[in-house]
Order: C-alpha cells, then sequence, then structure tokens
C-alpha cells in the first residue's frame, strides 16, 4: 500500500507545472517540493540512521525533519521527483509502526494535493489503518491520543469509531487530517465535538 501511494503521487506530479512546487503545502512551513523532499527522506530512513539522526539533530524531531529536506530537496522539482522515483520501492523504516509509513503517505499526499486542488480517493483501509494508528500514537510521536481521548470520532464512510466524549463525524480521511493537524472545512467535519477537535 506504501508503495502504491508513492506510485500514485508520483504520477500527480509528474505533470505538475514547476512553478506550483513552490506553492504553501497544508503543512505549516513546508511549500510542495520541501513535502516531496521530507517523503524522500522518511523513504530512505532506517532504524539505525534514524536514532543517529536524532542524536545529531539534539533529540529534536522539527530539526532532524528540516535537515532532511535540505538534504534531499534537488537543485529543481525534477530532480527531487527523480529521487522519489527512485526510493519509492524501498522498504527501509525507521523504528516505528509500519502504518506510520501508510499515515506518511496519506497525510503527506494530501498537504501536497489538497493546494494543489488534486483529489485521490484512497483506499479506504489504508486511511483506516492510519487513522487507527494516529488515535493510538502519544502527541509526543505525532498522533493524537490525548485529543481522542476527549471525543469520539465517527467515520461515515467506514466501520470506525473510536475514543469517547462528543461525537465527531466525518469521512475517515477527513478525520485523520483533523487529528493530524491539518485545516480540514466546515463542510467536512459535524457533530457536537467538532470544536473540540478543532477549535476555532
Amino acid at each position: 500500500m506504501v508503495h502504491a501511494e508513492r506510485a500514485a503521487l508520483i504520477d500527480d506530479l509528474e505533470t505538475l507545472d514547476e512553478a506550483r512546487w513552490e506553492e504553501q503545502s497544508l503543512c505549516a512551513g513546508w511549500t510542495v517540493h520541501d513535502v516531496v523532499a521530507h517523503l524522500v527522506d522518511t523513504a530512505r530512513t532506517t532504524r539505525l540512521g534514524f536514532v543517529v539522526g536524532l542524536a545529531r539533530a539534539g533529540f529534536d524531531f522539527h530539526r532532524q525533519n528540516a535537515r532532511g529536506v535540505a538534504r534531499h530537496r534537488g537543485a529543481s522539482p525534477q530532480e527531487t521527483l527523480d529521487r522519489l522515483r527512485q526510493v519509492a520501492s524501498r522498504r527501509s523504516t525507521p523504528p516505528a509502526p509500519l502504518d506510520s509509513r501508510l499515515v506518511e503517505e496519506v497525510v503527506h499526499g494530501e498537504d501536497i494535493r489538497r493546494p494543489l486542488g488534486l483529489v485521490r480517493s484512497y483506499p479506504q483501509e489504508a486511511v483506516v489503518r492510519s487513522l487507527r494508528l494516529q488515535a493510538r500514537t502519544p502527541a509526543s510521536f505525532g498522533g493524537a491520543k490525548e485529543l481522542v481521548g476527549r471525543v469520539r470520532l465517527t467515520a461515515a464512510d467506514a466501520d470506525v469509531s473510536l475514543g469517547d466524549g462528543p461525537e465527531v463525524r466525518g469521512s475517515a480521511l477527513a478525520l485523520l487530517l483533523a487529528v493530524s493537524g491539518r485545516r480540514v472545512t466546515p463542510a467536512d467535519l459535524d457533530g457536537p465535538g467538532v470544536t473540540a477537535l478543532v477549535p476555532g
């Protein structure tokens, strides 16, 4: 599933005008180009390499990610896309649950696609597995365990209900993006728990 998502993103990027690579992604502070470079970095990351890189970054995840983007962002969008092609079939992973690779591909895929007006129909299993992992992963590791403890997430398009509290209802993808800290439109979610999940 991870390889399929990488291939689908490559297909979407192949015909993208180079100027659009510099548009702001949904990932705060990162352009589309930056997010693609990050995906190259994460695809190349090994368990040992992750630990060494984190130590060198002073155990600062944001600094480690920024260094990875700088390292793998090519001089042009085409160069970065070529790098993504080269790593698309890799099976290496940092010391994290394997489903974290799905979270990376689906959430960052939307970080890129939504600002560009691109739409992908993700396999439901990939989205649901990503949502379940985010719901049980602490915020300190990029998840939403504490947040999900305050609301109940109910997917309108899948047999998924997670958490305890006022209900938030929406597609599994919208719920995944919301718990991953991405902005979703008011029309994407409903229910009495929306304000707790998406303040303001």
